[in-house]
């Protein structure tokens, strides 16, 4: 199973997908959401221990992750880098393998154009993993998207993945 993420520290998307090609179903997806009001520290440990969970009640065999990529708000900029920190040493604290993602890699690799928008993105991939409905919230979409990237990238080799599970 892939466990795509979608950074941020009010909401990361996250998305597990089960995968026998050509099939892939979603088993799980959704969103951390943290307090507005809570100590940031506090924020990233409600991330880490809501990852952590995830870890524990799935077989994940890799973690895909967004990149992150320049931001006109510097101070924003520096908080999601805490939080995507905090992402990554959940993965690594489960002994799984981190794979890193631009957003135009993940939008080329699902849609076929790396300028699709973010609409074009949740309906491609409601359409591939055959879900009923969009995911309500865009950073949801970014996970499942960001999961179903990784399992399309052709450098992957499937049966490496399993000698981590």
């Amino acid at each position: 199973m892939i466990l795509g993420i979608d950074p941020g520290y009010a909401t990361v998307g996250y998305g597990v997908i089960e995968f026998d090609k050509p099939h892939l179903e979603a088993k799980d997806f959704g969103a951390i959401i943290t307090d507005p009001k809570t100590d940031f520290c506090a924020r990233l440990e409600d991330i880490y221990d809501s990852l952590s969970q995830l870890f524990l009640k799935y077989k994940v065999s890799a973690v895909s992750i967004e990149n992150l990529y320049f931001q006109n708000n510097q101070k924003t900029a520096i908080k999601v880098s805490h939080a995507r920190g905090v992402m990554i040493l959940a993965a690594a604290k489960a002994r799984v393998p981190i794979f890193e993602y631009t957003p135009l890699q993940v939008k080329t690799s699902v849609t076929g154009t790396a300028k699709a928008p973010k609409l074009q993105v949740m309906q491609v991939v409601k359409k591939i993993l055959n879900l009923k409905f969009c995911p309500d919230l865009d950073d949801t979409a970014d996970a499942l998207a960001l999961a179903i990237c990784h399992i399309y990238n052709p450098k992957i080799k499937f049966d490496e993945l399993f000698k981590y599970s």
